[in-house]
């Protein structure tokens, strides 16, 4: 039984590697990722800056603060977990079908 090259680099048709589908739900995957810790930290930005504008006094510059720290957060978190689920599905649709 010889080494060869191409014994070694012989792949399935069924190699995640080759499979465009799953190359492209890696990288939403990927996306997501960063887009959910991306926007949990301006939800929790929103949420340091709102204690801190209690403490020390609501300004307009303080509420505008908040307010915009917690816009950005939620525009970024709601696509983010709902593509989070569908590549979940969808890696778990394959899973049970033997893909």
């Amino acid at each position: 039984m010889s080494n060869t090259p191409s014994d070694s680099q012989a792949t399935s048709p069924n190699d995640p590697a080759l499979d465009p589908v799953r190359v492209k739900r890696a990288q939403i995957a990927k996306w997501t990722l960063l887009a959910n810790r991306v926007g949990y930290l301006f939800v929790a930005l929103a949420m340091a800056l709102f204690f801190m504008a209690f403490l020390f006094g609501f300004t307009s510059v303080m509420a505008t603060l908040v307010i915009v720290a917690l816009v950005i957060g939620c525009v970024l978190l709601a696509p983010s977990i709902i593509l989070g689920y569908a590549v979940k599905a969808a890696d778990r649709d394959d899973r049970e079908r033997g893909l």
